[in-house]
């Protein structure tokens, strides 16, 4: 499939998908090139994109993901591990605060928190 295909499946526009092929983000196995030299994407990449989406809102930043899919860089798979390890571990403490936040709106709307005026 083109790109403009990849953009409209994924929502993603096509200067992010160049952005994302310049950082070496999408694997080299996505995206071939036909005759003209047009890039040509497989149907899995929009499902990789997918993943690529939810990793980045959760805090993984583009050059994270790219040390993680990138094989020209041979990182260890120990070294891969670490930053999914720090990731997790950065998202628990995000939800320790969500929870702790939800706690004290739970507090306000029953009228119990101690900085408020009635709800």
């Amino acid at each position: 499939m083109r790109i403009n295909d990849v953009s409209r499946l994924t929502g993603l526009p096509i200067s992010t998908l160049r952005f994302y092929e310049r950082k070496n983000l999408i694997p080299d196995t996505f995206v071939q090139r036909d005759a003209n030299n047009y890039r040509i994407y497989a149907g899995e990449i929009v499902e990789f994109l997918e993943d690529v989406k939810m990793l980045l809102s959760v805090g993984f930043s583009v050059e994270e993901l790219s040390l993680l899919v990138n094989q020209q860089l041979n990182l260890s798979e120990e070294a891969k591990k670490k930053i999914v390890e720090q990731k997790i571990k950065e998202i628990e403490e995000i939800q320790k605060r969500l929870r702790k936040s939800k706690k004290l709106l739970h507090a306000t709307l029953e009228g119990k928190a101690n900085f408020q005026t009635k709800c």
